[in-house]
């Protein structure tokens, strides 16, 4: 099994399969539009469109489960996080954990655990680098700012 696997809702309510990312480097995070770490957008962009071209892309899902800082439509989430000029992909709002977790955070906790083991995701902004064979090879936590992620995605592009 793969993140290739999986599919997932884009904004608009499509569904879609993962496996349109076929050969790319991924960095899946949970994300949130009234976070401390919502700045992290912006360096999000500045990843996808350092390293878009050599087969790169980031794919945000918004949760409204860590301290209801995601209450807003599909479309109002778009609406944010263009005012941050992002232009990766911002799926549908999912829960990533608990019993209505979306599968593919299910499998992405499972393949790679957090601190101590848990497989549960703490807080919005947790990240998840996937290779080109679609294995998830390394989880970093909210507090780590993408630009730190970067030699990692280079080792893998």
């Amino acid at each position: 099994m793969t993140v290739y696997d999986f599919d997932v809702k884009t904004a608009d309510g499509q569904t879609i399969s993962l496996l349109q990312y076929k050969g790319n480097v991924m960095l899946i995070v949970n994300t949130a539009s009234y976070c401390g770490f919502t700045e992290q957008y912006k360096d999000l962009q500045n990843l996808y469109e350092t390293y878009k071209e050599k087969g790169f892309v980031v794919l945000a899902f918004p949760c409204n489960q860590f301290g209801n800082q995601e209450p807003g439509t599909d479309e109002e989430i778009q609406t944010f996080c263009e005012n941050y000029g992002v232009t990766f992909p911002v799926f549908s709002k999912i829960d990533v954990r608990g019993p209505n977790a979306h599968p593919l955070f299910v499998y992405l906790t499972e393949q790679i655990p957090g601190v101590f083991g848990t497989k549960m995701i703490k807080w919005n902004f947790t990240k998840f680098l996937i290779d080109r064979d679609g294995n998830p090879v390394e989880r970093f936590v909210p507090q780590t700012n993408p630009k730190d992620i970067a030699p990692y995605i280079e080792k893998l592009l």
